[in-house]
C-alpha cells in the first residue's frame, strides 16, 4: 500500500504537531493498521457518501494519540482519507481536532478529487 498527502493535510499535520507531539509515530499505527484493512470498518470509520465522487473517502473517528495520555481512542482527533483500491493507493485529506471544527472539509475532499 502506498501512502500520500495533499500539502493542505500537511498543513493541518504540523498546526496540530505542535500541540500532540507523538502525532507523527501515531500516524504511523494508523498506516500499519490501513495497510491490512484500508475500508471503512464502524464504528471506528465510515464512508463519507453524496459526495458524487468514484473514489472512497473514509473518516477515521477513532484516532489513538499518545499525547493525550488516558482518553484511549477517543482522543477527537479525526482522519479523512481517499482510498484508490486497484491502485493500492491512500492519500490522507484532511486531519482535525474535533474541537477545532465540526465536519470535514467537502470542498477541499471535491477540489482534488473530482
Amino acid at each position: 500500500m502506498e501512502f500520500d498527502t495533499l500539502t493542505a493535510f500537511d498543513k493541518d499535520l504540523k498546526q496540530l504537531l505542535k500541540r500532540y507531539r507523538t502525532l507523527n509515530d501515531d500516524l504511523e499505527d494508523v498506516k500499519t493498521i490501513l495497510k491490512v484493512k484500508p475500508e471503512e470498518r464502524p464504528p471506528f470509520s465510515f464512508r463519507i457518501d453524496n459526495l458524487g465522487l468514484e473514489t472512497c473517502v473514509i473518516k477515521v473517528k477513532k484516532i489513538a494519540c499518545r499525547a493525550l495520555k488516558g482518553r484511549g481512542v477517543n482522543t477527537g482527533l479525526r482522519l479523512i482519507y481517499a482510498h484508490f483500491e486497484k491502485e493500492e493507493k491512500i492519500i490522507f485529506v484532511e486531519l482535525y481536532h474535533k474541537n477545532d471544527k465540526e465536519n470535514e472539509d467537502r470542498e477541499r475532499i471535491l477540489k482534488n478529487f473530482k
